[in-house]
């Protein structure tokens, strides 16, 4: 599973600290139980906007987007039938060693 990102935690973070603050500023409950049931549920609130919250791309897929003059990006577009170049072994550089 991968680690959450920066803005997952800070969103989840806030999500359970505010809505928990809501939720029990508009019930007005002073019970344990009703305390428990709130705070359950801010939980779960900010675990599923944190897991909602947008991941970044990986690198591959950035490099597949190729800006246009409007500011908008489009993605890369490649023939049907092209094969890709292959890769080629880099060869060894040789220096004189100093003596």
């Amino acid at each position: 599973m991968p680690r959450p990102t920066t803005a997952q935690l800070a969103y989840g973070s806030c999500t359970v600290i505010l809505s928990t603050l809501a939720m029990l500023l508009l019930s007005q409950t002073s019970s344990g139980v009703g305390i428990a049931v709130i705070a359950l549920s801010a939980l779960a609130l900010g675990l599923l906007v944190s897991l909602t919250v947008p991941l970044p791309k990986p690198a591959s897929a950035r490099a597949s987007t190729v800006a246009t003059g409007n500011g908008v990006k489009a993605p890369a577009t490649v023939p049907a039938g092209a094969a890709p170049e292959p890769v080629r072994e880099r060869e060894p550089v040789h220096e004189p060693t100093a003596s």
